[in-house]
């Protein structure tokens, strides 16, 4: 990919640690142009110095502009990473699920609404949603985030299926458990689920620039949940089965 990367404008936003940062760092060793955001300055200042990276602070919503200018008017790829944990169940607060659906959906929306116009005017552009296998499959004891990830993958599909014939490349990364503060913030539903299989953010950036090579829409750095989203289809009930079992063997832990 060192040469579609190279010199490219590219925007990875949550990019102050995890796979934001792992994303940040391989595509300016691979020679691209890039601009780091985060809600809080101080988290990417460090990161910028190292890879020699623009920093652009605040909401990845309201910012388009500014990295667009960072970027000499031209955003090449734009990496969608920040999201929210967000665990709960059905009963967590409203305030809760706004905020999930905003970072993890809405984001999105607003990215591609203001990038899209120059994209198809150039017949060229890659949208990068890091979503999760939560958006293939689920997750126990996170109502919040596996519903606004499922929601992240359709949009990332419709995306691609509407877009795809006139140059703009998508890719929905899903992983399942990362070395991560979002890791930790699972709690004991991450540490039984995720914990076990987890990778470090590394191996996620390598999953997208293989599946960027490939033109491949899905980026599963865990190959195993191919297999898990097939038996989902297959056989929902077993494999709800499956999981109610998992959620079952949470709640006897004393997790939920």
């Amino acid at each position: 990919m060192s040469g579609t990367v190279r010199g490219a404008g590219v925007v990875v936003t949550g990019a102050g640690g995890g796979i934001g940062a792992a994303l940040a760092r391989r595509f300016a060793a691979e020679g691209a142009r890039v601009v780091v955001n985060d809600l809080d300055e101080a988290r990417i200042g460090g990161l910028a110095e190292e890879i020699g990276a623009v920093v652009v602070a605040g909401d990845a919503s309201r910012t388009l502009d500014a990295v667009r200018d960072a970027l000499d008017g031209t955003v090449d790829v734009y990496c969608a990473n920040a999201g929210l944990a967000s665990p709960g169940d059905v009963f967590a607060e409203e305030e809760v699920w706004a905020a999930a659906w905003d970072v993890n959906v809405m984001a999105h929306v607003r990215a591609a609404r203001a990038l899209l116009p120059g994209w198809l005017e150039r017949g060229a552009g890659r949208f990068v949603s890091t979503a999760s296998a939560a958006g293939l499959l689920t997750m126990i004891g996170a109502a919040p985030y596996s519903v606004t990830k499922h929601g992240v993958v359709a949009f990332a599909e419709w995306l691609s299926l509407t877009y795809r014939h006139r140059g703009v490349k998508v890719h929905a990364i899903c992983p399942q458990g990362v070395r991560t503060d979002m890791l930790t913030a699972a709690g004991s539903a991450g540490e039984l689920v995720l914990a076990p299989t987890a990778i470090e953010p590394e191996a996620v950036a390598d999953a997208l620039f293989d599946a960027m090579a490939e033109d491949r829409f899905l980026v599963l750095p865990h190959p195993e949940v191919a297999g898990f989203y097939r038996a989902r289809a297959d056989d929902t009930d077993h494999w709800l089965g499956g999981m109610n079992h998992l959620q079952r063997k949470w709640e006897e832990s004393g997790g939920a």
